[in-house]
């Protein structure tokens, strides 16, 4: 073999260190690259943590305002029932008077000579008459179910009886009529009821 030059010897030396330098760079530069990516990466990463924060934020306050919603809307419906079923516990106590003048009505004798008790006949029939028109005025209705076909959650059964002419589980007989506030029951028709 032939031997080398010296001076072929002394360039190749020379261009090691050029040739470190340049593998030296090189490494730093995949190195940074790397980093880089790797930097990349950890902020795509965080991107992702922050779109699913904000999807989860927005989640929460849709949550929230549907929640506040109903809730205002729950309290416009007890304020609404308030008022109109404020009334209820005096409305009920009033029943037994429209009762009570009913029977005075439905007793009272036929035909009468006398004036006195006239005026006194015409007398409970108007105080009822505009206790009945207050009454319907305040949406407190009437259940007058006679003929109708029995209802168990409207009417409260008193007795059942045959009645050949009447068809079977309905109403022959009001015991006691029954009374709606807003449509809402107060009190149960009492009723007697065809088998």
């Amino acid at each position: 073999m032939a031997e080398e030059n010296p001076k072929d010897q002394q360039d190749a030396a020379a261009e090691s260190p050029v040739d470190e330098q340049q593998g030296a760079a090189a490494q730093e530069s995949e190195g940074e690259k790397t980093a880089e990516a790797g930097s990349a990466e950890a902020l795509q990463a965080e991107i992702e943590a922050l779109k699913q924060e904000l999807s989860d934020t927005k989640d929460q306050a849709l949550r929230t305002a549907a929640e506040a919603q109903n809730i205002r809307r729950r309290a416009e419906i007890d304020a609404d029932n308030a008022r109109k079923f404020a009334v209820e516990r005096f409305a009920r106590d009033l029943l037994p008077v429209v009762d009570n003048l009913e029977r005075a009505l439905e007793n009272a004798p036929g035909e009468q000579t006398d004036e006195a008790v006239k005026a006194v006949l015409e007398g409970i029939e108007l105080t009822y008459r505009s206790f009945a028109d207050m009454l319907e005025k305040h949406n407190l209705k009437a259940i007058n179910p006679e003929g109708e076909p029995f209802d168990p959650q409207l009417h409260e059964a008193m007795s059942m009886v045959e009645a050949p002419g009447a068809e079977p589980n309905s109403v022959i007989q009001v015991v006691q009529k029954g009374y709606t506030l807003n449509e809402r029951l107060l009190r149960a028709a009492m009723v007697v009821v065809s088998k």
